[in-house]
C-alpha cells in the first residue's frame, strides 16, 4: 500500500483494510451529503424479526436498536434467551445510485453477526461491541428490492471475548444500522470501522500543537488526480488549512499524511473547557468536492505521576469517575440517544469528571458526549475474567487470541479521534491460574503501543501477581466493608502498594456497595453482600468511609464508583429485586438518587449550592433519640425538628453535617434542615416516631 508519511508519525494503516466503519452524527453527514456526494441513511425502521428455530416464519416486526432480552433477562431469568435471532429488511437501491459505491455499516450486533444480500452470505462479524462494515456495491440489484438479512447470535463462544462477566449478553442488533453512499472515489470507511481519518496529536503545548492528518483514500475509478483538502476551524474561523494534490490508481487503497501545525491553541480542557476544533478532510476532483468527513479534534496533553495522581494541560485533576454499564431497565442494551444524554445529564450534575465504559466498547455516541462534556474517559476492550465465579475469561487458543486483538484494533482506530479517551484498558479482574494471560497481555500492550502511541494503556485488577506490572498504570477493584472486611483495610492496602511499588500508577477501578431504597435500617450495621437485604445506609456510609481514604491519597491517579447506575446481571439474587446489581448511585430506571449520590454531588460539585438530608427515605422511626445528617456545600447548616431550632453545625471536610441525640415526638416529626443566608437552601422530610414499637 502507498503511502505518504508525516515526519514524526508510524502510519495507522499498517494493517490495511479492515471489516468496520465507526458511526457518524446523522445529522451531521446529512448536512455534509448536501456538499459532497456522500450520504448517511439510517436504516433502523421496519425490520421483520424471528428466531431462527422458528422456521415456519413467526416474524414479528421490530425496529432498531433492538435486543430480544429486554424481557427475559431483566427479569432475573439466569437461562434467558442466548441463541440466534433473524433480522430481515427489504432494502429499495435506487438506480440513480448505480456508479456510486455502497456500504452497510453496523454499529453494535452481539456477539456474532452473519449478514447476507438478497440470501447470499457476505460476511461475519465475531465481536459485540464493535461497529463493521460491508461493501455491497457489487452484490446488490439497482432499481429493486434487496433483502438484507442478520443473523444475530449471543450464544456463548469459547472464542469471543468477553466468555464470561458479571453482566447480561444481551442478544440483537442493539445500535444503529446504516446505508452509507460514497462516489467511486472515497475516504475509505473500510479501516476496521474507523472514519478514514486519524487526528495525530504528536505534540501539544500551551504555545503550539503538531497534529498530523492521516486520510485513507479508496479509488474504485479509472486513474486520475484528486485533490485533497483538510481545513481545521474553532466553528466560523479558520484555524489552518492544507491542501494536496494526489494521483489515484484504480482498485488501489492509499493513506496521505498531512501535517498541521495550530499556534496558540485553546485546549480541550476537561470540564472546565471541553473545547473542540472541527477538522473537515474533503476530496475533490475536477474542481468538485466528491467527500467529505469532519472530525473533532480537541487538543489537550496529559499524564500520570506515580505521587501525584493525574495531570491535564500541566495541571493537577484529580479525577471523580464513575462506572457505567450501558443498559436501563425495560429497553435492557438497546439505548437510544436520549437515555445516553440523560446518564450523562446525571453524572454532571453530580460532578463527575471522568469515567469507565465498563467492559466493554461502548456506542460513539457516548464517547461524542465525553467528548462534549469534558469527561476523562477510560475505554476498554470486553477481556473479562470471572471475578469471585468460577469461570476462565482467558482460554489459551489461537482463535480467541486473534479476536482480543481484532477488537482492541477495532476500538482504537474507531474511537482514535475522541479527545475524553485518555487511557485503553486491557482487561478486568483476569487470573493467573490455568491458562495464564500475562503473556497475551503483553502481546496486547504492545499492539495497543502499535496502534496509538499517544496514549497510555491500563488494567483493573483484583489479584497479585505479574499481571499487574505490564500495563503502563493500574488500577484495582476494592470492596473493602462490602465483600467482607472494613472500609479502614483500603487504606492499609493503598499505603502498602504505594510503599512496596513507589514508581507504579495506582488507581481504584472499581468501589462500591450494594443498596435498595427500599431497604431502610435504624442501626448501621453492615449486611451480607449475597443477601437479600441490602440497607441503603450502609452504602451511605460505605462511600463516605471509602471516599475519604481515597481523597486524603493524592498518588491515587483516578477512582471510579462501581456503579453510576443499577443494571442487569441476571444470576444476581440479591438485594430487593433478582436480577439486578443493586450497586448504582442512582436505580436502574434512573428515577431515585440514592443518598451516596448526594455524597459526591456535595463533595464533588460546588458550584451548584446544595443541601441533602439523608436517610429520608426511612420515615418510621423506633428510637427515641436519633441522628440526622445532611450534606451540604454550605459551610454550616441548621437543623429543625417541629419549627424548633436544634442548633448549628458545621460541615466538616467532606461537605456533612451530624446534629446527635435529637429527641422526637410520638407521632409525626417534620424535621427540616437550611443553611444560612439571604438565600437559604432547605430539605424537609416527616418521619413518624412509634413509642411502643420493637427495633426494625
Amino acid at each position: 500500500m502507498k503511502q505518504q508519511k508525516c515526519n514524526y508519525f508510524p502510519s495507522l494503516w499498517r494493517r490495511g483494510r479492515g471489516k468496520g466503519l465507526s458511526p457518524f452524527l446523522l445529522l451531521l453527514l446529512f448536512s455534509l451529503s448536501l456538499h459532497a456526494q456522500r450520504q448517511d441513511i439510517l436504516l433502523n425502521n421496519n425490520w421483520s424479526f424471528r428466531f431462527s428455530h422458528q422456521v415456519q416464519g413467526d416474524t414479528r416486526r421490530v425496529d432498531l436498536p433492538h435486543t430480544w432480552n429486554a424481557q427475559d433477562a431483566l427479569a432475573g431469568k439466569t437461562d434467558y434467551k442466548r441463541g440466534i435471532g433473524n433480522y430481515e429488511k427489504a432494502l429499495y437501491v435506487r438506480p440513480e445510485w448505480k456508479g456510486k459505491r455502497l456500504f452497510l455499516r453496523f454499529e453494535g450486533v452481539n456477539s456474532v453477526a452473519n449478514v447476507f444480500i438478497n440470501r447470499k452470505h457476505i460476511g461475519e462479524h465475531r465481536g459485540g461491541y464493535g461497529a463493521f462494515i460491508f461493501e455491497i456495491t457489487d452484490l446488490v440489484k439497482y432499481g429493486e428490492k434487496n433483502s438484507i438479512l442478520v443473523r444475530a447470535n449471543n450464544g456463548e463462544q469459547l472464542d469471543i471475548m468477553p466468555l464470561v462477566g458479571d453482566f447480561n449478553f444481551y442478544g440483537g442488533i442493539y445500535r444503529d444500522v446504516h446505508l452509507l453512499i460514497t462516489d467511486e472515489t472515497c475516504i475509505s470507511p473500510l479501516d476496521y470501522a474507523s472514519p478514514g481519518v486519524y487526528l495525530v496529536q504528536e505534540a501539544v503545548s500551551a504555545q503550539e500543537a503538531k497534529v498530523c492528518a492521516k486520510v485513507n483514500l479508496s479509488n474504485r475509478a479509472t486513474d486520475g488526480a484528486a485533490e485533497l483538502r483538510i481545513q481545521v476551524t474553532d466553528g466560523s474561523k479558520v484555524i489552518c488549512k492544507e491542501n494536496r494534490s494526489i494521483s489515484l490508481k484504480q482498485g488501489t487503497d492509499i493513506q496521505e499524511q498531512l501535517p498541521l501545525l495550530i499556534q496558540k491553541p485553546r485546549l480541550w480542557n476537561g470540564c472546565e473547557d471541553p473545547f473542540m476544533y472541527q477538522v473537515t478532510v474533503s476530496l475533490h476532483k475536477n474542481g468538485k468536492q466528491i467527500d467529505s468527513v469532519t472530525q473533532p479534534l480537541g487538543l489537550r496533553y496529559y499524564h500520570t505521576d506515580p505521587a501525584q495522581g493525574f495531570f491535564l494541560n500541566g495541571k493537577h485533576l484529580p479525577l471523580h469517575g464513575v462506572c457505567r454499564h450501558q443498559d436501563r431497565a425495560e429497553v435492557g442494551n438497546a439505548l437510544r440517544p436520549q437515555h445516553h444524554e440523560e446518564d450523562v445529564a446525571l453524572m454532571r450534575e453530580m460532578g463527575v469528571n471522568a469515567i469507565r465504559l465498563a467492559h466493554y466498547p461502548q456506542a460513539t455516541y457516548m464517547y461524542d458526549l465525553m467528548d462534549r462534556h469534558g469527561i476523562v474517559t477510560w475505554a476498554e476492550i470486553p477481556f473479562v475474567g470471572p471475578g469471585g465465579y468460577a469461570d476462565k475469561g482467558f482460554v489459551n487458543q489461537l482463535s480467541f487470541r486473534e479476536n482480543g486483538k481484532q477488537q482492541l484494533i477495532e476500538l482504537i482506530r474507531q474511537h482514535y479521534n475522541h479527545p475524553s479517551i485518555c487511557f485503553w484498558g486491557l482487561f478486568n479482574e483476569l487470573k493467573e491460574v490455568g491458562d495464564n494471560p500475562v503473556e497475551y497481555i503483553k502481546e496486547l500492550n504492545v499492539l495497543a503501543k502499535q496502534e496509538d502511541p499517544t496514549r497510555p494503556t491500563t488494567s483493573a485488577s483484583n489479584q497479585n501477581g505479574d499481571l499487574n506490572f505490564i500495563t503502563d498504570n493500574i488500577a484495582w477493584n476494592r470492596y473493602d466493608g462490602w465483600y467482607g472486611s472494613t472500609p479502614k483495610t483500603l487504606a492499609t492496602f493503598l499505603d502498602r502498594t504505594h510503599e512496596k511499588y513507589p514508581e507504579i500508577r495506582i488507581g481504584i477501578s472499581e468501589y462500591g456497595a450494594g443498596a435498595s431504597i427500599y431497604h431502610q435500617q435504624d442501626s448501621l450495621r453492615q449486611p451480607s453482600a449475597s443477601g437479600w437485604w441490602h440497607p441503603e445506609n450502609w452504602q451511605t456510609y460505605y462511600h463516605m468511609e471509602n471516599w475519604k481514604i481515597i481523597a486524603e491519597r493524592p498518588f491515587v491517579w483516578g477512582t471510579f464508583v462501581w456503579n453510576m447506575f443499577d443494571f442487569g446481571a441476571a444470576h444476581r439474587t440479591e438485594g430487593d429485586r433478582p436480577g439486578i446489581n443493586d450497586k448504582g448511585l442512582v436505580t436502574f430506571d434512573r428515577k431515585v438518587k440514592k443518598d451516596s449520590y448526594y455524597f459526591y454531588k456535595a463533595n464533588w460539585n460546588k458550584q451548584e449550592p446544595m443541601i441533602y438530608l439523608a436517610e429520608k427515605r426511612y420515615r418510621l422511626r423506633y428510637q427515641p433519640e436519633q441522628t440526622f445528617m445532611a450534606f451540604t456545600t454550605a459551610p454550616e447548616a441548621e437543623l429543625f425538628v417541629n419549627g424548633v431550632s436544634c442548633g448549628k453545625q458545621k460541615a466538616d471536610t467532606y461537605s456533612t453535617v451530624v446534629w446527635k441525640g435529637i429527641k422526637l415526638k410520638a407521632g409525626e416529626n417534620t424535621i427540616r434542615v437550611t443553611t444560612p443566608g439571604k438565600k437559604p437552601l432547605t430539605d424537609v422530610v416527616v418521619v413518624e416516631y412509634k413509642e411502643d414499637g420493637s427495633l426494625q
